[in-house]
């Protein structure tokens, strides 16, 4: 059944989706929101750490397959604002140097077609959007701004204090971790976070978070030429018969098939569901997949080396909210060993209903043997750690639609970069640790973070000026088909090692300034 047709199209509500829809909301221009899952819901379940972490109860039941045709299930959701509703919120700028060609002990990085310039005001404008709380000089690898952050950084409460004075007497120069959350220390009665030990990981039940669906979705769907229609899983892109223009995007809802027409397509379904679409929207003018003439489509696919590491220490841990630490001084290097090492952050709050899915292995038989009250001291002495490390884009590293599912060809890349970086870490804290007590008692247990966990996904459709070697133009239109975008971390030509949903809000509203040219034709 055809339908009327629309100005644009925007396929999918996370940070790339949700924030383009908000920017050109205003436009005047009629445009439909297409978003394959429903409202999370608000539920107690929210902040409940079992059905969350055991339960895995906002995570997708479908299965993907590995490179060896093992099926995994995805560690994604799929809600209205996409995976920033339970994502950590942690929202940083890409150093200045990773726009550039970098040298890593396993390969180069890559330049991007554009530099840190051309992003930086979109930055600007994203954490102001985004409602980001960070304290501009702290960190010695920033990037440079001619604005404060829009809103103070979130405070250390005494435990995370005394934890980075530690890290201070190393020699570190730790800073507070820039974040996306609704909160108001000033004032706390006109807050919307409360300041809770169930944010990284989780939803936000009284929705504090900065995410696409509160600060993008919602704002866009205030104006009357913005349609919202959820459960409406797009099957694939239809083209014309010179294969330069979708003519019609096929989508599953709950009535059945429906195809919607617009002048523009916008894909912003994340790095893995991007290329898939694509791929499965191959054709007779598209044989290898819609915009792949260059074959580059899926390739390049890159999520981090991430590590999740435990320091478990006689000191009990009573900060409620713990995520506010981040140290970068590995992230070029050492004098030792002069390749990027990556970034290190805390997690949030490891608590005792989440150890028996995520308690890494060295601690892994205690937790199984350990009634309920032991689980809760282990998790009172806690503190979390999430170590992160570039991994270099490998064209072999890539997106297959095979037989109805993804596949994720990935093979770890850079791996003695994450090595170095574990390695000097837990040194770090067990020196933090011996400097607090007499005798020290420190377990550093960790966990090298698996494929089906698929967060910080990007590449896939990477952009650049040359068609042969890459899928969109520098402003995100594929070279291949005139009226087709894509906008979420697709279109990374590098990781780097910070988180990415930062860069992927600032490049939407970077796009969306292109886009709103083109409508008006200019």
């Amino acid at each position: 059944m055809a339908t009327e047709r629309y100005d644009v199209i925007i396929i999918g509500t996370g940070a790339g989706g949700g924030t383009l829809a908000y920017h050109l909301a205003s436009s005047g221009k009629r445009i439909l929101i297409l978003e394959r899952g429903p409202y999370l819901p608000r539920e107690k379940a929210n902040w409940e750490a079992k059905a969350v972490y055991q339960d895995e109860r906002y995570h997708t039941t479908d299965l993907w397959q590995d490179k060896e045709g093992k099926p995994f299930r995805p560690a994604t959701g799929y809600w209205v604002g996409g995976n920033t509703k339970v994502y950590g919120a942690a929202l940083l700028r890409l150093r200045e140097r990773d726009f550039e060609a970098v040298t890593h002990k396993d390969g180069i990085s890559p330049a991007w077609p554009l530099g840190y310039s051309d992003f930086a005001p979109y930055y600007d404008q994203a954490e102001q959007l985004y409602q980001v709380h960070g304290e501009r000089g702290e960190d010695h690898t920033e990037p440079p701004s001619s604005v404060p952050y829009p809103f103070p950084a979130v405070s250390h409460e005494p435990r995370m204090a005394q934890i980075a004075d530690g890290l201070k007497q190393q020699g570190l120069q730790p800073f507070h971790l820039p974040l996306g959350i609704k909160l108001n220390e000033v004032d706390r009665a006109l807050s919307a976070c409360i300041r809770c030990d169930t944010c990284d990981g989780f939803p936000c039940l009284v929705q504090a978070k900065a995410d696409g669906e509160i600060d993008g979705i919602r704002l866009a769907i205030a104006h009357n030429n913005v349609t919202l229609k959820t459960e409406a899983q797009v099957l694939r892109l239809l083209t014309s018969q010179t294969g330069r223009e979708v003519t019609g995007v096929e989508v599953s809802e709950v009535d059945g098939l429906v195809t919607y027409t617009a002048d523009i397509v916008v894909v912003a379904c994340g790095s893995l569901n991007s290329a898939a679409l694509l791929l499965k929207s191959a054709n007779e003018q598209h044989p290898q997949g819609l915009a792949n003439s260059s074959d580059q489509v899926g390739r390049n696919f890159m999520k981090h080396l991430t590590v999740a590491l435990v320091s478990l220490t006689p000191t009990p841990n009573e900060a409620v909210y713990q995520k506010t630490i981040a140290v970068s001084d590995f992230y070029w290097g050492a004098p030792d060993f002069p390749y990027p090492m990556g970034l290190v952050q805390n997690t949030g709050n490891v608590l005792k209903d989440m150890l028996p899915a995520e308690a890494p292995a060295l601690l892994a038989p205690f937790v199984k043997l350990s009634p309920g009250f032991a689980l809760e001291e282990i998790a009172e002495r806690t503190t979390g750690w999430w170590l992160q490390t570039e991994d270099l884009p490998d064209p072999k590293n890539r997106i297959h639609w095979v037989k109805d599912k993804i596949q994720v060809d990935y093979t770890l890349n850079n791996i003695e970069a994450r090595d170095q970086l574990l390695k000097r870490w837990i040194n770090i804290l067990k020196a933090v640790e011996k400097a607090e007590h007499v005798i020290p008692f420190g377990i550093y247990p960790r966990t090298l973070i698996p494929l089906q966990a698929v967060g910080h996904q990007c590449g896939t459709c990477r952009f650049g000026t040359d068609p042969a070697t890459s899928v969109l133009d520098i402003n995100c239109r594929t070279h291949d088909v005139d009226n087709l975008y894509v906008v979420d971390g697709s279109f990374f030509p590098s990781s780097s090692a910070v988180n990415p949903t930062l860069t992927i809000i600032a490049n939407a509203l970077r796009v969306g300034d292109h886009l709103l040219k083109r409508l008006s034709g200019a």
